[in-house]
């Protein structure tokens, strides 16, 4: 099955790279991953240009379109989902991407809380299928790597192993149906 992973973090070597690479090797040979987190590439979102996408806007609808399933790994900036990240779905909200598409959340953050909330209710309102088991809330992310990227924590790797099953029957259920 083809994922498509979207990373949420403005950084490179953020934490959430390194748990979606940490989510490639626990689903290997059952998933495709492929990661995006090239967010900062897109225009900001425009209305008048719905009619007609912006190449790179039209590129990562087909991504998610094309994918199985689509999991998204993000921090939570000033009690919200980073506007990177909105500003994609507001680009997607002209479209039917999302309808019945299997969606995992992992908000790795400080807290999340908020930002985890909002992500669902966006997902809600596009149309996504969501499940509690494919959705994972992190908080203290920092904390748990070491300064070369190791984890230092086993309950977040238990959780990731229990998204990761999560997602797989999520996968399995729409395939099914």
């Amino acid at each position: 099955m083809n994922v498509l992973v979207i990373i949420g973090s403005a950084g490179k070597q953020s934490s959430g790279s390194r748990l979606m690479a940490m989510f490639g090797e626990l689903t290997v040979p059952d998933f495709t991953i492929r990661i995006w987190e090239d967010l900062e590439s897109l225009p900001h979102f425009d209305p008048s240009l719905t009619s007609s996408f912006p190449a790179n806007v039209a590129a990562i609808l087909s991504q998610i379109e094309l994918a199985d399933g689509v999991v998204f790994c993000t921090p939570e900036y000033i009690f919200s989902i980073p506007a990177r990240l909105k500003n994609l779905l507001e680009w997607c909200v002209a479209t039917t991407v999302f309808t019945d598409k299997p969606v995992g959340i992992i908000t790795a953050s400080a807290n999340g809380e908020q930002g985890h909330a909002q992500l669902q209710l966006i997902m809600h309102t596009l149309g996504a299928k969501l499940s509690e088991d494919a959705q994972l809330l992190i908080k203290g992310i920092k904390g748990k790597f070491d300064s070369q990227g190791v984890l230092l924590d086993s309950d977040v790797l238990q959780a990731l192993v229990k998204f990761s099953a999560g997602f797989k029957i999520l996968l399995a259920e729409r395939r099914n149906n």
